[in-house]
């Protein structure tokens, strides 16, 4: 039977070093501070930002919100991008994508400051990710993976580790991660050949397709560590992930769980981003 990884403790141990971090910004007469900007009451978005909100209150990080209709305008959504770059008193922001106008959302991430670009969105925060010099962060999805991995004592070094899923807000960003840390990455989809039998050849196992219970007990091994990043509802609003769990916990030696799992700690790595900015612009060194 498979250890369950749950994402909760991970959280509540890199909250409670944020708040250590955030009294050391106290002293110096800082408030962390948080824009989001989010257009339209997508109820995704709703959850998620009250679930940010809730974080970033525990470790005293200050949110301000930028509320804009769903039809907003171009440069209605510009404006605000720019009053954020200009407020030295705003240190992250999270601007919730996809957009209600996809065809704006590129000109707002590419014109927000990187080094206030706590999700990964801007076009030098991603050239980050892959070169390893620059501004900006990582995703925060593909951070609160490896985060997972770390809390529970992963050696990646040298691991075999299969991805399955390719966009830039996990697949891509996390496989660069796992090899920045030398892991051997294969990078995966729904239309690589015989799926099955390249997951069941790896160490770790990432799912991050976006399929409800795609990943079947014919993908898995023994001894395997799979995380499951899928957030998938049904008609029913019940939650599922990529990965069958009740076949895989029974194959697998660890697993993530949804709801409760790699979804649990974003918000942490959110609020980790917006101190981190905080102090450098602080001058404090870490």
């Amino acid at each position: 039977m498979a250890e369950v990884w749950r994402g909760l403790p991970v959280a509540k141990a890199l909250t409670e070093q944020l708040i250590q971090r955030r009294e050391k910004l106290k002293e110096r007469g800082v408030t962390p501070t948080l824009a989001i900007v989010r257009a339209g009451n997508k109820g995704d978005d709703i959850a998620y930002e009250n679930g940010a909100m809730k974080r970033c209150e525990k470790i005293g990080i200050q949110v301000r919100r930028f509320l804009l209709p769903e039809d907003c305008t171009e440069e209605q959504l510009l404006n605000v991008i720019r009053e954020i770059n200009m407020d030295d008193t705003i240190h992250g922001c999270l601007l919730f994508r996809p957009m209600p106008d996809r065809a704006i959302q590129p000109k707002a991430c590419a014109l927000l400051n990187p080094d206030k670009d706590s999700d990964g969105m801007t076009p030098q925060s991603l050239a980050t990710l892959f070169t390893g010099t620059g501004s900006g962060y990582p995703p925060c999805t593909a951070e609160a993976c490896m985060e997972i991995l770390d809390y529970y004592g992963v050696e990646l070094e040298g691991k075999n580790v299969t991805v399955v899923g390719r966009s830039l807000v996990v697949g891509k960003p996390v496989s660069m991660m796992l090899q920045a840390r030398n892991a051997t990455v294969t990078m995966c989809h729904t239309r690589t050949k015989d799926l099955p039998a390249v997951c069941r050849n790896a160490e770790i196992l990432v799912s991050t397709a976006g399929r409800a219970e795609m990943v079947r007990k014919e993908f898995l091994s023994p001894g395997q560590i799979v995380i499951d990043v899928g957030i998938n509802a049904d008609d029913e609003g019940n939650l599922f992930g990529d990965v069958a769990f009740a076949e895989a916990e029974e194959i697998v030696s660890a697993i993530t769980p949804v709801p409760g799992g790699v979804g649990s700690v974003t918000t942490a790595v959110l609020a980790k981003h917006v101190i981190m900015t905080a102090e450098k612009m602080t001058g404090i060194r870490r």
